[in-house]
């Protein structure tokens, strides 16, 4: 079907009714996702003092999550394709809120080592399977605001998950558990709980959908049929999947991911640690200051979500962002623990608002029969910046004391994706109103 043969009317509706009703429950999901991978940073000295975990060994179990992610993330993918994402998604959310519940009674380092893979493994394929989803529900006009806003949910949980930690750390020897405990066992309960409610509400496909009419089935069917089709035009009708992955472009896309999630990771491991160095700090204001750095990178990627979708090419954008992201750390390497702080929220504007960026070039740019597997390998092997990050700073502040040196580094690897980002391509919209919905809006301003 031609793009002009499809009804914008009804696919601006279905586009709507996706945005208010499915991309909310994906938002609760991030944020359980979140605060079960930052509540860590939060127990890391109860941790110490408690069971023994030092900091390399708390940074070389943070990282293992990482690792067991990167391991089972084609394969959960695989499985996502087969069984559905409405079944692979909740099953994924159970499993890692059982795991989580279960970190609550770590007693030594070993069991924390294996309870980190663990988590990683269960957790595998949910970030590129709701990117996925995104894909075959959300025209590719809209696709750039859906994927901006789902990952402003990850700053969103990381701003509350500082307040919530310092609460559940003050219930400390409640019903004789330390509070520790209660954090990891109150969120993977949620997890766990939340899980449940998603199979029942959520839809695998279009066609499943009872929410939409079949008027707006049809047509936001036949959109993003109308996209799939333009693609394998362009790409000359045939399409080796397995050749496709070795395209040197996803090599490029997994450095530049990489090195985001370097800056993310670092911040969302160690940024407890670094607020401590604040005189007068407890728990409690330790996790309110640590969500500061969260709010402001909610705000910069909204108004970056704003811009991307008018933007011809995200490129330019993207640059911007890694180059604020490398300033502010290089800034906060060198200030007080104060200012430290203000520094590391002008970066965390920075890589905050590069993911949803960087994630409208692959879906733009890749044919869509390899966007599953690709996606998962761009997530997977980005994410092994969640294990050398941790475990790298962990091994820095245990040889030094500081982890001054690794805001060093991050800056650096920031600057060094900034010059990688030339070296994509990028399909561009010649005008905004490339898609249906885009001329629809067009047509009623």
């Amino acid at each position: 079907m031609r793009p002009a043969d499809v009804n914008g009317l009804d696919v601006a509706s279905a586009t709507k009714k996706f945005f208010s009703r499915v991309l909310p429950i994906m938002l609760v999901m991030l944020v359980c996702n979140q605060l079960n991978r930052s509540n860590i940073g939060y127990a890391q000295e109860h941790l110490q003092a408690d069971v023994g975990i030092g900091a390399a060994a708390y940074g070389f179990g943070a990282g293992l999550f990482f690792i067991a992610y990167a391991i089972f993330e084609l394969p959960s993918n695989i499985m996502m394709e087969k069984y559905g994402a409405k079944v692979w998604l909740a099953r994924i959310m159970v499993s890692w809120g059982f795991i989580a519940f279960l970190m609550s009674f770590v007693q030594n380092e070993t069991m924390f080592y294996v309870l980190r893979f663990l988590l990683g493994a269960a957790e595998a394929g949910f970030f590129p399977a709701v990117i996925f989803y995104f894909s075959r529900w959300v025209p590719a006009g809209q696709r750039g605001r859906a994927t901006a806003v789902f990952i402003a949910g990850s700053s969103v949980a990381a701003a509350i998950s500082g307040p919530i930690a310092g609460v559940l750390l003050t219930l400390d020897d409640t019903l004789g558990l330390r509070g520790w405990q209660w954090l990891f066992g109150v969120e993977g309960i949620l997890s766990m709980v939340v899980g449940v409610i998603v199979f029942f509400l959520l839809d695998a496909k279009i066609a499943d959908a009872r929410w939409l009419s079949e008027a707006e089935k049809t047509a936001l069917s036949a959109a993003i049929d109308a996209e799939d089709a333009a693609h394998t035009v362009k790409d000359g009708g045939k399409v080796n999947r397995w050749k496709m992955l070795l395209n040197p472009q996803i090599l490029v896309l997994c450095l530049i991911y990489f090195s985001i999630q370097l800056s993310i990771y670092a911040n969302t491991f160690w940024l407890p640690s670094i607020v401590r160095q604040i005189p007068g700090t407890t728990d409690l204001s330790v996790g309110f200051l640590s969500s500061i750095p969260w709010v402001c990178a909610v705000i910069a990627m909204y108004f970056a979500g704003k811009l991307q979708d008018k933007a011809r090419s995200k490129r330019p954008l993207l640059v911007i962002a890694l180059l604020v992201a490398a300033g502010g750390t290089y800034a906060a390497a060198v200030a007080s623990p104060v200012l430290a702080l203000v520094f590391l929220a002008i970066a965390a504007m920075g890589f905050k608002s590069a993911s949803p960026l960087f994630w409208t070039i692959p879906q733009s740019g890749l044919h869509p029969m390899v966007l599953a597997p690709a996606i998962a390998i761009i997530n997977s092997l980005g994410n092994l910046g969640g294990f050398v990050a941790p475990f790298g700073f962990g091994i820095i502040k245990e040889q030094t004391g500081s982890v001054i040196p690794g805001l060093f580094g991050l800056a650096a690897v920031s600057v060094l994706a900034a010059v990688l980002v030339y070296f994509l391509r990028e399909r561009q919209r010649s005008t905004p109103e490339a898609s249906p919905v885009a001329r629809l809006r067009e047509s009623h301003a």
